[in-house]
């Protein structure tokens, strides 16, 4: 019997499946020498998800994917390892290593328990990575294991407003009524999705990150930028000019 849990086995799954949706988008990704970010591909230079140091850090990304942010890092001059779920997405990320001539460890596993010693990393992030596809109660203290002092982990996923207004419906966009409730949000599966993701308020987030040992620097929600567009049918551009469609933590590891 497999010690994972079932959520993590069936997200390696499910991901073994979606990861060629998304070989396209990782491959766009690793060509483009400014990182951008979320669903609108808002610029580095607005959201600063990245330190200015990076240069000789060591740098991890959780739930990894493609690569491509963590592509974006070693380019930065980072020591960057790679964790994620799907073994499908990783062979993408060494596919494109080699075509770009970047090079750095890629490990197939559980962003819950990472096989490597406390206090390895100087910063972690995850963009719709292991913050969406993992359990937070799990991840954010392993997240703290692996940081040292003053480490910074940032992460970037769906905003809260829209967990609550986007349809069960596959493909259909987020409205103006709420459609789920707020209290006991955490473990959602989706109708026509086989995945598990969890989702929780901003004051549960506030209390886990704290009691994991970090402070919370900056909380931003992002609104589209005008002219954007999207590939994702679930995100409408109107909506997301009046509310935020994603949002950003920016923490660190307390010394």
């Amino acid at each position: 019997m497999s010690e994972l849990p079932d959520y993590v086995l069936r997200n390696r799954e499910a991901w073994s499946v979606m990861a060629a949706d998304f070989e396209a988008a990782g491959e766009r990704n690793w060509a483009t020498a400014e990182p951008n970010w979320g669903v609108w591909g808002v610029p580095e230079s607005e959201l600063r998800l990245l330190p200015d140091d990076l240069d000789g850090k060591d740098a991890i990304e959780l739930g990894c994917g493609t690569g491509y942010v963590s592509a974006w890092m070693a380019r930065r001059g980072a020591r960057v390892v790679g964790i994620d779920n799907s073994e499908v997405q990783l062979a993408t990320a060494r596919r494109l290593q080699k075509e770009h001539g970047i090079e750095f460890p890629l490990i197939h596993g559980n962003a819950e328990t990472v096989p490597l010693p406390d206090e390895s990393f100087d910063f972690a992030i995850s963009e719709y990575g292991v913050c969406i596809w993992a359990d937070p109660a799990e991840w954010v203290p392993e997240a703290a294991r692996l940081l040292r002092p003053g480490g910074r982990l940032v992460f970037l996923m769906n905003s809260h407003l829209f967990d609550l207004t986007v349809p069960d419906e596959d493909g259909l966009p987020s409205g103006e009524r709420l459609l789920r409730p707020a209290f006991g949000m955490y473990r959602m599966e989706w109708p026509d999705d086989p995945g598990v993701e969890f989702h929780q308020m901003h004051g549960e987030w506030v209390r886990l990150l704290r009691r994991s040992g970090f402070e919370i620097e900056d909380l931003i929600e992002i609104q589209a930028p005008e002219g954007a567009t999207t590939t994702y049918p679930y995100f409408d551009y109107e909506w997301a000019r009046k509310w935020p469609t994603e949002e950003v933590w920016k923490t660190s590891k307390k010394g």
